[in-house]
């Protein structure tokens, strides 16, 4: 009888750790942008910049990381000294942004499924290229074919672009820039 007692212990023991685990990798929902935002990298109010936003959640910080650009996000991602325990990524879609000008304060899309246009003639709200995320592909195709660029998946963002200078990420949106013949 001990033994099924154990045995049974054991196997609710290994249920909670599961349930546990799923409810641990559950990703934080995004936040509404408020008047709070204030951007990692300028250190300015989000709200007072055109453009899509980005928030990150990292499990080693209490409060989401905001960026006054889509772009600043990324490359929140790509940067060595920053966290990497990156839970979720999220990016203003412009699709269901009312304008360029206003993205919206809860219209998120997870960075990792969302399309970017990159090499638009839209500037980010500080003034540099944008990686201008979407979630509908036909959404991103339509603002490419009005304000030049190209459609990119995340993954397919070039890391030259989002780094680089102003100057250095145009070349960076070309599918065959630093290549030789």
């Amino acid at each position: 009888m001990k033994r099924l007692a154990l045995a049974c212990a054991l196997v609710t023991a290994f249920a909670l750790a599961g349930c546990n685990d799923k409810q641990a990798a559950t990703p934080p929902p995004p936040i509404k942008l408020t008047q709070q935002a204030i951007g990692h990298y300028c250190g300015m109010n989000l709200l007072e910049h055109s453009g899509p936003k980005g928030q990150i959640f990292a499990a080693s910080l209490i409060e989401p990381v905001w960026f006054s650009s889509a772009r600043d996000a990324i490359a929140f991602t790509m940067l060595p000294d920053e966290p990497k325990d990156i839970q979720a990524i999220y990016v203003s879609d412009m699709g269901k942004a009312a304008s360029w000008d206003n993205p919206g304060p809860d219209n998120w899309i997870e960075a990792r499924r969302a399309l970017f246009v990159i090499g638009s003639r839209l500037k980010s709200g500080m003034g540099s290229d944008e990686a201008v995320p979407f979630s509908e592909r036909s959404a991103a195709e339509r603002f490419a074919a009005e304000h030049g660029g190209r459609v990119v998946s995340f993954s397919e963002v070039p890391r030259d672009y989002v780094l680089s200078s102003a100057e250095d990420s145009a070349s960076a949106t070309e599918p065959d820039a630093g290549k030789t013949n």
